[in-house]
């Protein structure tokens, strides 16, 4: 019989997560840039999703193999803290270069592939940083104490993601440049990539001096495996899979609704509130499309907005983050959190004030609460043996497939949408994102779990 796992002191809880923070303030500054920066290079918005492809191949391919080698990985750092160590290290280079994409001298064409080969590594590098926070807390912290751990996660995630947002807003209102010749990126974004670097760094080895992960002998004590599955061959991931609880499928079903519709939010919003808020001027690409003028005074406000819109989505999280633990069932907290910012998507189509916008991703943020905390609550407490780590890596899939999925018709589905010869009609791309919240609280009640 397996030793149970202690109760740990709250601030425990905290140092476990802490790096979360930066990592979070270098996803945070991807997620409302992106789209800014590729449409500032030259991007079409019908191709703007293209880019957003990298992004999740890149997690669904590093997440599993963080998970399955960090499973069999033991030195004296740790068992997931050199993979933290390391995709940070990454991360900080690259959010050094990717910013400066329009700044090299290079046409039009090698400046989007230089963006999207930086990009790639960016969310590779994050990726690998982000996955050991979640393995530590499957390895250290027992289920009595998951839930809060989880909420821990998304707390930090969410105060790293308001500090994201709001660096290049704040670096305009210092007086750095926020405008800049066409196809470079403005200084406030470069700045903002440059502060987020340093903070990322701070927070991770603060996360590596204060936690000590048990050594092999006291982990096994705590994760007994069966003898029969030490006895047999590793297994491989697919494998795995034909034996995975049936909470993998369901809440992956869950997931798919949810990450295909915020991968909408982060293609479509600069462009949505850019039109419907901030009037931005339009123009005629030499192919004959009408499209926004990301050189305007207008655009790049709006781009500065989209960070200020964002910074309210996940204060609002933070707070719904206090309230999930409340609900007595993890289902109805699910289902209500993504009702929630079905709404918030959906009524963008109404309001045109950059203001009124703030009640739109207020509701958004009730949705990305539950979505950081409940799924890996749920999936975790159905794991029993010897394969967390890989498992968390697999069930990261259901976050990269929708994304993927999403990215890869996104053009399509916004072409469907688009009368030619007028600007496409982004915002309708947020009000699908709203319905496919909606589908997904409905699938909520095909998980079976216990509360």
């Amino acid at each position: 019989m397996s030793k149970q796992l202690p109760d740990l002191k709250f601030s425990q809880l905290i140092n476990i997560s802490f790096g979360f923070f930066g990592v979070q303030i270098a996803y945070a500054l991807q997620s409302a840039n992106i789209s800014r920066i590729f449409a500032t290079l030259g991007a079409d918005p019908h191709s703007l999703s293209f880019f957003w492809l990298l992004p999740p191949i890149m997690g669904m391919i590093v997440q599993p193999l963080v998970g399955k080698y960090s499973d069999l990985t033991w030195t004296r750092f740790g068992r997931r803290i050199p993979y933290l160590f390391i995709g940070a290290i990454v991360a900080i280079l690259v959010m050094c270069f990717l910013p400066n994409a329009g700044s090299l001298g290079l046409s039009v064409g090698q400046a989007m592939v230089f963006g999207a080969v930086m990009l790639m590594l960016l969310d590779t590098s994050i990726n690998m940083a982000m996955q050991p926070f979640k393995m530590m807390v499957g390895d250290m912290v027992n289920e009595k104490q998951k839930t809060t751990a989880y909420s821990i996660q998304s707390f930090l995630c969410n105060a790293g993601s308001v500090v994201g947002f709001l660096f290049p807003f704040l670096f305009a209102t210092f007086g750095i440049s926020g405008t800049a010749p066409t196809g470079v990126v403005p200084d406030t974004v470069k700045f903002a990539f440059y502060i987020g670097a340093a903070i990322l760094i701070l927070c991770v080895i603060y996360t590596t001096v204060m936690v000590k992960e048990y050594p092999p002998e006291e982990y096994n004590e705590y994760h007994p495996v069966d003898p029969k599955e030490h006895e047999a061959e590793e297994p491989g991931m697919f494998e795995l899979l034909k034996k995975a609880p049936s909470t993998f499928w369901t809440v992956g079903l869950v997931q798919f609704f949810c990450w295909a519709a915020f991968m909408y939010m982060w293609t479509y919003t600069a462009g949505t509130v850019a039109h419907g808020a901030f009037d931005a001027p339009t123009k005629l690409t030499e192919a004959g499309a009408v499209v926004l003028d990301t050189a305007s005074q207008q655009y790049q406000d709006a781009g500065n907005w989209v960070g200020i819109l964002f910074a309210v989505q996940a204060i609002g999280s933070v707070f719904w983050a206090t309230i999930i633990p409340r609900f007595k069932s993890n289902k109805v907290a699910y289902t209500v959190s993504l009702i929630l910012g079905g709404i918030g998507f959906i009524s963008t189509a109404f309001i045109h004030s950059q203001y009124g916008l703030f009640a739109s991703f207020l509701l958004i943020g009730a949705a990305w609460a539950a979505m950081l905390a409940l799924p890996f609550t749920i999936f975790t407490n159905s794991l029993k043996g010897g394969h967390v780590g890989t498992y968390l890596g697999l069930f990261n899939c259901t976050i990269c497939v929708p994304q993927i999925i999403a990215a890869a018709i996104g053009g399509l589905i916004l072409s469907l949408f688009t009368t030619p010869g007028v600007l496409a009609p982004e915002v309708d791309m947020l009000v699908l994102a709203g319905i496919l919240l909606i589908a997904g609280s409905a699938a909520v009640w095909l998980i079976k779990t216990h509360d």
